[in-house]
């Protein structure tokens, strides 16, 4: 594809503008004595010629829907894209490069979304793999529900560029499988093939052909000098003719290029080039010593003329943007109901109709959700890590996604928890989709650095772990979480439900889908759960405040309060009634969210778990979060073991788990 004209700057204002994007970097790092300057140096060529001639974008508005989308998975060299972002005219301020790593400063150690035109939050190598395969799967679906002929308004690019500690992560080849086993010509990476790691030579750890990784995945490989700016234009221009499967550029580099000292070594990759090899590498690029973050005249002018017909371009898209939501009226609608993860304002009222009332598994229940869900909220879109059976997870009103058609709902992300999470995330950084996924709780471990990013970016995944107790029986152990839900509860941003039964689990699924700065777990069980009868109907408003009162004492004040969450709900009211029976008055508390529990007033927690009365907390996973509620001298019967292989009835009985054994316990405690 050839270039516009006017788009190439002359030879040697390149070299400056290449010039200007490392020696920020490096002048950046060295102020904050922190970081790592020796990948913006060895990839500013190829950045310099994707983000000025290839990438699509308007600085002046970064969340410009018909952008193309840019992620640096690696992490680390986060200067490369502070530089280019305020060279191009971003909100990023030359003060904020100054200010790299400090406190408040839109320059932090690793890309944040805070910062105006970061897509993504990449800190982990390897999770910007997956991220960038979600968001061209984003961008494949728009396409799919939206386009018509003569009306292509989402025909979005997705550019990555990804290093040798990216591929090296587990990840990124479950990453690059499904990317390929899709065919995703949308998407390229560009490999910064430096060959160097924080202890040296990649060759201490790795002797892998990627290409080879890369063809027998199904992608378009090309290989080049990363520093040749007219190969990396070829490469460019032929990877974006490619029509059947996502590419890779390996553009061999060499980090720190331009440092006479540090050149190809690891000392460039996590410390500062220092103050005499600083002035050293400025005087081998013909640059001036001082001041620090030195850009010439010539080279702003140069980045804004780019930036200028950026946003020609975008005017472009604008008003053919208009002219298919004018040929489409019923087509834009929906997508204006995805863009903006419009749900009906009676969500919960519709779920609750659609939840069955009977004793049932809350997988099970949640599937009947899940259908209604999809009907009423059109961004909702998922499917698991080849558990589908299991987690109960598929819309069946909808197709699946698959290498070519990507008009439907349900994905199958294969046994690739790790990408799963990575996909989502890109999925909802990419915007409009409400993505969810499902596994095993065991395998939750897998998703965890997903999770927790998911969480520091408050992206609205959903999260359907299913089996979430010992009761999952004749499995064993491995796949017996005990520890699981306790370590979520840890994870700031993330909101936790454990419901109890059809009611709790529908108003559990319309928290997670209005929620839209953060992600939530719904915890389900494979065992049956029984209709809880409550002594007043639950209403949203309780729901929210994540714990409440699901039968008061009978008689009066209560002399015992149980609270429980999930499954253990049931067995906390068989021990009221074997309680109550002896005259001991029982108050059952439901608490499917403990962490929204915990957020409400301390008065009003106190209105549900007095303390008065004999606190009682009732799980099966690590007790220990539930004593900051019911004190040091409250009874938390928990598990502080692994579980065993036995049917479900035979666990409940020989870990204390049956409404018989919690009331005997409770009986001993008040003597």
């Amino acid at each position: 594809m050839t270039q516009p004209a006017g788009t190439q700057a002359r030879p040697d204002l390149e070299s400056q503008c290449v010039s200007a994007i490392k020696l920020l970097a490096v002048d950046a790092v060295e102020k904050a004595k922190s970081g790592h300057p020796g990948t913006p140096m060895g990839a500013a060529d190829v950045a310099f010629v994707l983000w000025s001639e290839y990438l699509r974008f308007d600085p002046s508005d970064p969340g410009w829907a018909g952008r193309d989308r840019f992620v640096l998975s690696c992490g680390h060299a986060c200067m490369l894209q502070y530089s280019l972002l305020h060279l191009f005219g971003f909100a990023l301020p030359i003060e904020e490069l100054q200010r790299f790593r400090q406190w408040e400063s839109l320059t932090p150690g690793h890309p944040e979304r805070e910062t105006a035109g970061v897509e993504i939050a990449t800190g982990p190598l390897g999770q910007g793999t997956g991220n960038a395969v979600g968001m061209a799967i984003a961008a494949k679906m728009m396409a799919a529900r939206y386009h018509r002929p003569g009306h292509t308004p989402f025909a979005q690019r997705v550019y990555a560029i990804v290093s040798d500690g990216d591929l090296m992560e587990g990840i990124s080849a479950e990453a690059v499988s499904m990317a390929g086993h899709l065919g995703l010509s949308n998407l390229t990476y560009l490999y910064d093939d430096n060959k160097i790691t924080i202890e040296g030579s990649t060759e201490l750890a790795w002797s892998e052909d990627i290409g080879k990784r890369f063809e027998a995945c199904g992608w378009h490989v090309q290989r080049i000098d990363g520093h040749d700016r007219a190969a990396i234009r070829k490469a460019l221009d032929a990877a974006r003719a490619v029509e059947d499967r996502p590419q890779v550029i390996i553009c061999r580099t060499h980090i720190a290029n331009g440092a006479p000292n540090k050149k190809d070594s690891h000392k460039a990759h996590g410390e500062p080039l220092g103050a005499d090899e600083t002035a050293a590498t400025k005087r081998a690029l013909g640059w001036p010593e001082q001041p620090a973050f030195f850009v010439p005249d010539e080279v702003r002018a140069f980045f804004a003329s780019r930036a200028a017909a950026k946003r020609a371009e975008r005017a472009a898209w604008d008003a053919a943007y208009m002219a298919w939501r004018t040929a489409h009226p019923d087509l834009a609608a929906n997508y204006d109901a995805v863009a903006t993860r419009a749900v009906p304002a009676d969500l919960e009222a519709q779920l609750l109709a659609a939840a069955p009332t009977k004793a049932e598994a809350t997988r099970n229940l949640s599937n009947a959700i899940l259908q209604k869900a999809a009907e009423l909220v059109p961004a909702l879109v998922g499917g698991s890590a080849d558990l589908e059976p299991s987690t109960k997870t598929r819309v069946s009103a909808s197709g699946s996604i698959q290498r070519g058609k990507f008009d439907g709902r349900n994905f199958h992300f294969g046994i690739r928890e790790h990408a799963m999470g990575a996909v989502m995330n890109g999925m909802a950084a990419y915007g409009g989709w409400i993505p969810y996924g499902s596994t095993f709780l065991t395998f939750s471990d897998y998703m965890r650095p997903s999770v927790r990013l998911a969480a520091l970016m408050h992206l609205p995944a959903i999260y359907v772990w299913t089996h979430d107790s010992i009761f999952v029986g004749e499995d064993g152990p491995t796949h017996q979480p005990i520890e699981h839900v306790a370590s979520l509860r840890l994870i700031p941003n993330l909101v936790t439900f454990r419901p109890a039964d059809g009611v709790e689990t529908a108003l559990a699924w319309a928290a997670a889908l209005r929620r839209r700065h953060g992600p939530t777990a719904l915890v389900l069980t494979r065992q049956k759960t029984p209709l809880l009868p409550r002594s007043a109907p639950l209403d949203a408003a309780a729901f929210a405040k994540g714990g409440y009162v699901v039968s008061e004492a009978a008689g009066g004040a209560p002399r015992v309060v149980i609270a429980a969450s999930g499954s253990e709900v049931g067995t906390a009211m068989e021990a009221k009634g074997k309680l109550e029976a002896k005259g001991i008055a029982t108050r059952v508390v439901s608490v499917p969210s403990l962490e929204t529990f915990e957020q409400q007033p301390q008065s009003w927690r106190d209105g549900v778990l007095p303390p008065s009365a004999r606190l009682v907390a009732v799980e099966a996973g690590v007790p220990d979060p539930w004593y900051r509620h019911v004190g040091r001298d409250g009874l938390v019967l928990g598990i502080r073991r692994f579980g065993a292989s036995a049917p479900a009835e035979v666990l409940a009985e020989k870990f204390g788990f049956t409404g018989a054994a919690v009331a005997e316990r409770i009986e001993q405690s008040l003597r």
